[in-house]
């Protein structure tokens, strides 16, 4: 009955980061690759409409313990105890999941373009600070090597 808990736990951890993955990637930016693999495999069995793994192993764990129970992992530890079931059940599932999930990335895609603008405007200034000209960079002006006809070469500086 140990390994059922344990699964249970797993279960309920990757419940959390698929609720939760974005927003705690705001913090910790290596949970992105992390979040959008456990996303995807929750999708790809959603989509097929087959059961989840993690429930089918914690319910044959259980079973074998004599503690089985019917339903899915969130009909049995959430909504079962709230009381909820029917098509408003998975409605509001789908929101709690891309509410914070739409939040959380849009932040993020929101702090990677503030950063790279920052980066582009710190490019964009020389070696004191200063912004650059549009178009040029100020740099100080070159020698330009003139001929007058029948005198000497005269060296100026040419912008």
């Amino acid at each position: 009955m140990l390994l059922a808990y344990v699964v249970a736990a797993l279960h309920a951890a990757a419940v959390v980061l698929l609720l939760s993955g974005a927003l705690l990637a705001l913090r910790w930016r290596w949970l992105v690759p992390v979040h959008l693999a456990v996303t995807a495999a929750t999708a790809a069995v959603h989509l097929a409409g087959a059961d989840c793994p993690l429930t089918t192993w914690e319910r044959a764990l259980r079973e074998r313990a004599g503690a089985g129970y019917d339903g899915g992992f969130l009909d049995h530890y959430l909504f079962g105890p709230l009381g909820t079931t029917g098509s408003q059940v998975a409605l509001w599932t789908y929101a709690a999941v891309l509410a914070p999930n739409l939040l959380g990335y849009g932040l993020l895609l929101a702090r990677r373009r503030s950063a790279r603008a920052q980066r582009l405007a710190t490019a964009r200034q020389d070696h004191l600070g200063q912004p650059l000209e549009r178009g040029r960079a100020h740099l100080p002006p070159l020698p330009v090597q003139r001929h007058v006809d029948d005198g000497p070469r005269v060296e100026e500086h040419h912008r």
